[in-house]
């Protein structure tokens, strides 16, 4: 299919959903750990209470991408599933800080991360439905761009209410969870939704060419045992270069994981003594911990900007390489750092390598996807994220058992747990360098017939 080359206003507005995205997702990173402990969660029951959001992953994404694939309507192919994923989002937001029972915040973190699938999964195929070869790499990079800003200041959100707007933690109520985390939340909410809302206002879609060929292999795919049969033949099918990127994705997310699980958690106790959550520290270290997610984000923010030219110079493939590893080694680092200030180094190379994972992966995967089934192959392909997350969820609480006796006094086992995430994004690099590029669709995609074929003319004129 030929597609109109798109400007930077039109990037921009594709991807500017993802600012809202991100913002409800860098406040869940950040807080659920503490809001958790919070509640009076064990370190040895964090990974199990973090198991909501993997395994709502692995069963939505690859319903939603599916869907998404055979939906045409008002609002278009993808937008439907943006507009009822904000607003989904929006209203576990305002809830989560409101828990008061760890149950309550376990149950509303799985509808939150479902409802943030629902936005979220769509977009990555629409950046690929909309965009030409040759500007698909500067489209995943924008969505990147997007991810850096809104989790900048979603992580930064608590400890800048604090500190710039002198907002008191107990808020006049009576709650286990900080009133500045619970403002925060209330705020994500509404950048949320509204950063959704502009894309789909702002972002038009392509229409199927053949209505009447669309409409027919929409209604072949009616029913559950129609769709999860394609969701299988589309896994058996798989193309190479998926299947290579595999295990890659693997390390990277349980590395990732690992520093999202405990690293608030851990800054708390080895840089600013805390021993408990009601010790004097730990409200500063989770807050500081948030500000290190942040200088990561700020680093992924402007990092996005020349990620382009870096990977035209030196490939996809290797540009990943070398970012995997600088997250690697910085996560590794933050062993030996006492000072607050410190941490920044660490976070430098942990941004350059996020917002590589953000785009890197996206741009190499494509190339060897039929067109008909980008949405159902993205959500296939981030299930490579959420399996390491529910394997770690549910092994970890083992793994912080076996650790605590055998790791020296001066290491807590939260801290140990952020290495291992650093060993893991040292090992994906190693795992990237056997991955192999595909730019034209293999064979079985080939002799899928595409429903949406138009010239650049005409989808110029109907896109405005």
């Amino acid at each position: 299919m030929d597609k109109p080359t798109r400007s930077l206003a039109q990037l921009l507005n594709m991807s500017f959903g993802f600012l809202g995205i991100q913002f409800g997702w860098g406040l869940q990173m950040a807080n659920m750990s503490p809001i958790y402990e919070y509640l009076g969660a064990r370190a040895d029951q964090l990974a199990y209470l973090w198991l909501a959001a993997p395994i709502t992953g692995l069963l939505v994404q690859p319903i939603i991408g599916h869907a998404s694939d055979r939906t045409w309507g008002a609002l278009g192919r993808r937008r439907p599933y943006f507009l009822t994923g904000a607003i989904l989002s929006s209203v576990a937001l305002i809830l989560m800080p409101r828990s008061s029972a760890l149950w309550m915040a376990a149950g509303l973190l799985w509808v939150l991360d479902a409802s943030i699938n629902v936005s979220m999964e769509p977009f990555r195929a629409f950046v690929a439905d909309l965009l030409p070869e040759a500007q698909r790499t500067r489209g995943f990079v924008m969505q990147s761009f997007f991810i850096g800003l809104g989790a900048v200041f979603a992580s930064a959100m608590p400890y800048m209410l604090t500190h710039w707007f002198h907002v008191s933690d107990s808020g006049g109520a009576t709650s286990a969870i900080p009133y500045t985390v619970r403002l925060s939340f209330y705020l994500g909410a509404a950048v949320f939704f509204g950063a959704v809302l502009y894309t789909i206002l702002t972002a038009k879609e392509y229409p199927p060419d053949d209505m009447a060929e669309f409409e027919r292999q929409k209604q072949e795919s009616r029913g559950v045992a129609s769709n999860v049969s394609e969701i299988l033949e589309a896994i058996r099918t798989m193309p190479r270069t998926m299947r290579q990127l595999a295990p890659v994705q693997f390390c990277t997310w349980l590395g990732l994981f690992c520093m999202w699980l405990f690293f608030g958690v851990a800054v708390a106790r080895s840089v600013f003594g805390a021993t408990s959550p009601q010790s004097p520290g730990y409200t500063e270290g989770v807050k500081w911990g948030g500000i290190c997610f942040a200088v990561y984000s700020g680093v992924t923010f402007v990092f996005a900007m020349v990620l382009p030219k870096i990977a035209d110079a030196l490939g996809r493939r290797m540009t990943h390489v070398a970012c995997l590893a600088c997250g690697g080694i910085g996560l590794l680092s933050v062993a030996i750092i006492h000072n607050q200030w410190m941490l920044f180094g660490p976070m430098l190379g942990v941004g350059i390598a996020w917002a590589s994972i953000l785009s890197m992966p996206y741009a190499v995967l494509v190339g060897s996807l039929p067109p008909a089934r980008f949405g159902v192959y993205m959500g296939i392909f981030n299930a490579f994220i959420v399996i390491p997350e529910i394997i770690a969820g549910a092994c970890f609480n083992r793994l912080v058992n076996f650790l605590i006796p055998r790791l020296p006094a001066s290491m807590d086992v939260r801290l140990a747990v952020v290495m291992i995430g650093g060993g893991a994004l040292l090992l994906a690099a190693l795992l990237m360098l056997r991955v192999e590029e595909e730019t034209q669709p293999n064979p079985a995609a080939r002799m899928e017939k595409a429903v949406n074929v138009t010239n650049s003319d005409r989808l110029a004129a109907k896109l405005g």
